[in-house]
């Protein structure tokens, strides 16, 4: 039993290195502290998170829901990416206005301005809650009574915890469900943008450079928060004022050096490193590749499209790097996960586990069965999984299919309010007045978007896993894609701006052309479809396996009471540590752990959509003036690597040195680690690092808004 634990105890150590991790900042002093102490931390654990005082986290912004940002200024002034202020340079750009290429700067509080349904929202505690969650739950309660008991309690704890504030409140489980957390922040909706680079400094490289290492773009972007005269959230008005934090980040002008400890604070979206042997396969194997490869057909009709036209270009320029970020990150998980052998090493890991567990009766009963039990579920759940990439990817990828969907709930509520029933027809209604579908949309585009995927729909899923009236509807036309295409687009009201807004616009009257629409009428058939034959028993299987995993982490917390877990990311607050190094992404090649502005030119290609450089920067770099932003060599600095362990929505986040400084901001992972999301591996996994001296350069040389400089506080 001894030698059993002893050998099972080396492989947790292999799978889980000092870098690797998501820590809950209120749980640092009792977790990490001695590790991030002993890596060269100078800060206390109340100096990173305290409830009572000023404090880092105070200055963390979750930003526009999956990114984050930080506060940098007593103004509210805050930095994040470029490609997370994307949407928001995207949706005040016109072809007269072209913020994407020519980047925008308000030169005054005057000039910035207001982007709707935008917002900031900021940590102000956090609260185990486990124990009051699951009160009332017994050995004996079966699983729809556990759900009812833990749904009923969350909602009653969410509101007990912001009675007689302006605060929200949320629970979310941790460890698949073993414990949960109670969060209270606050949100700021009157957020303002103030600058961003062009396109060709904070997007420089475009997709052949996403996800890759060395990086050269100034990936950020300016916006600034603001509340009531009450330092309070309020909707936007020419009466609020830039917000006062309760912590401003100071911004370092020191720079690192390789081994330098570094500490990532943000609000990683989604990872599931406890993941069984049998769900790396099917991702590894089966869900990536398809959804590569799906994607990869939208893509390219986009990007074609976009060469062409400059309207076609900012309509298309969020959906697109939206569609090509998940796309390539999902070809370096896979390519990673089949180079680290991941399969097998969790397949090693699991054959250890039940060793384990079989020395011990009492544990055999209650962990024995779930490697079986897993390979059952997930034999169904990979066929099902299949059918809704399909569904999402190909059939969703549609903007009309997309489009159409939103009217289904539209009907439903009219048909509720001529019945007399309580509906919520006049708000959904408002809503979808509020879309603005067709600012963002491309008829041509859509139509070959749509034969593409049809076509992809039809050679890949069999006839008895589709809808019924969609199968039917292919056979009738001889599985001709191009010829159902013709006929949906010829037929339908949906894509026709005018007529489209003038049926929105008095919608009651103009039911029945709704419901008679053929792109209506095959959406409806395909919603239903999935809805009623698909997704209930993907839902039940995906609800079997998350019970399997507790179960199975709540083996291995017995089994390895001395070692630290870290949860799974799910979108709340957390800090990671690392410190700054390079990597060997194969053999003989070896890459350096920062980039120079001198790397910008050496990929310069005149006129080129992805490696064009302003002619500014051009000059800059030529006289070398780069203020006091370049090391001591001379040398402007541009992004740096670390050993910091990061997913999506770590976008922006702010890279502290040792004291506390900010040193640069968070924009991506290198292509040979996107694999952390479900595997770490401390040799290839790097998070990508904007140095904040290059955007301070690009802010003050380039830009010549340096004002914005006078409200920070630097550091020499």
């Amino acid at each position: 039993m001894k030698q059993t634990l002893l050998a099972l105890t080396l492989i947790i150590s292999l799978l889980s290195k000092a870098d690797e991790g998501m820590w809950l900042p209120q749980l640092l002093n009792a977790m990490n502290m001695k590790d991030m102490k002993k890596n060269g931390l100078k800060l206390t654990a109340e100096q990173i998170y305290s409830v009572n005082k000023s404090s880092i986290k105070d200055a963390i912004v979750q930003f526009a829901g999956g990114c984050t940002a930080e506060i940098v200024s007593n103004q509210g002034l805050i930095l994040t990416n470029h490609h997370c202020g994307y949407s928001a340079i995207a949706y005040h750009s016109t072809v007269e206005k072209d913020y994407l290429t020519n980047g925008f700067w308000a030169m005054n509080k005057k000039e910035e301005v207001y982007t709707p349904n935008l917002n900031a929202t900021i940590i102000q505690r956090i609260e185990d809650v486990t124990a009051k969650v699951l009160k009332g739950i017994t050995a004996n309660s079966t699983e729809s009574k556990k759900d009812s008991i833990t749904k009923a309690n969350i909602k009653a704890l969410e509101k007990e915890a912001i009675v007689g504030t302006h605060y929200e409140s949320f629970i979310k489980p941790f460890f698949y469900g073993n414990e949960y957390y109670l969060f209270v922040v606050e949100t700021f909706k009157d957020v303002r943008m103030v600058g961003a680079p062009p396109s060709s400094i904070g997007k420089f490289g475009g997709e052949s450079d996403n996800w890759m290492w060395p990086r050269h773009n100034a990936d950020f972007s300016v916006f600034r928060i603001y509340a009531n005269k009450d330092n309070k959230p309020a909707e936007y008005s020419t009466d609020n004022v830039p917000y006062k934090p309760k912590h401003v980040i100071p911004i370092s002008l020191k720079g690192y050096n390789q081994g330098d400890f570094t500490m990532v604070y943000g609000f990683p979206g989604r990872t599931q490193e406890y993941l069984s042997s049998y769900a790396v396969d099917m991702i590894m194997n089966e869900s990536d590749p398809l959804k590569v490869a799906l994607r990869e057909k939208r893509l390219n009709i986009m990007n074609a499209d976009m060469l062409q036209s400059d309207a076609v270009r900012i309509s298309y320029a969020t959906k697109y790097a939206s569609i090509a970020n998940y796309y390539k990150k999902w070809m370096g998980e896979m390519n990673g996960l089949k180079n680290y052998d991941a399969v097998a090493k969790k397949q090693l890991f699991e054959s250890k586990f039940s060793a384990a567990v079989n020395t011990d009766p009492v544990k055999k009963e209650k962990y024995g069965n779930i490697f079986p039990q897993l390979q059952k579920v997930y034999s169904e759940y990979k066929t099902l999984s299949k059918q809704v990439d399909y569904y999402s990817e190909c059939l969703l990828a549609i903007d009309a299919f997309n489009y159409a969907r939103f009217f289904i709930t539209l009907n439903n509520e009219l048909k509720k309010k001529q019945k007399g029933a309580t509906n919520t027809y006049e708000t959904t209604l408002a809503e979808y007045k509020k879309l603005g579908f067709f600012k963002n949309y491309n008829k041509p585009t859509d139509i070959k978007i749509c034969e593409a995927m049809l076509n992809e729909y039809i050679n890949g899923v069999s006839s008895n896993n589709r809808p019924y009236i969609l199968d039917s509807f292919i056979v009738a036309n001889n599985n001709d894609a191009k010829k159902i295409t013709e006929f949906l687009f010829s037929n339908t009201n949906f894509v026709d701006k005018e007529k489209a807004e003038t049926m929105l616009n008095d919608y009651e009257k103009y039911t029945n052309l709704y419901e008679r629409d053929p792109v209506f009428y095959l959406t409806n058939a395909i919603v239903k479809y999935y809805s009623n034959s698909v997704f209930p028993q993907f839902q039940y299987d995906e609800r079997e396996i998350n019970e399997l995993q507790k179960l199975y982490l709540q083996g291995q917390k017995e089994l390895f009471k001395d070692k630290k877990f870290y949860p799974d990311a799910n979108s709340t607050l957390r800090v990671a540590y690392g410190k700054v190094n390079n990597y060997k992404p194969k053999d003989g090649v070896e890459y350096n752990y920062y980039t120079t502005l001198d790397g910008i030119m050496e990929k310069y290609i005149a006129n080129d959509e992805e490696f064009d450089v302003h002619p500014k920067l051009r000059d800059l770099h030529s006289k070398k003036d780069y203020g006091p932003y370049a090391n001591k060599d001379g040398k402007l600095q541009v992004a740096f690597t670390a050993s910091n362990h990061t997913t999506g929505g770590n976008s922006g986040s702010p890279v502290f040195n040792a004291k506390g400084q900010l040193i640069g901001t968070n924009f991506d992972r290198n292509w040979e680690g996107t694999m952390s999301d479900i595997m770490y591996n401390p040799n290839q996994c790097r998070n990508i690092v904007l140095d904040v001296r290059y955007t301070l350069f690009v802010i003050d040389k380039f830009a010549g808004a340096g004002y914005l400089l006078n409200e920070m506080k630097l550091v020499k």
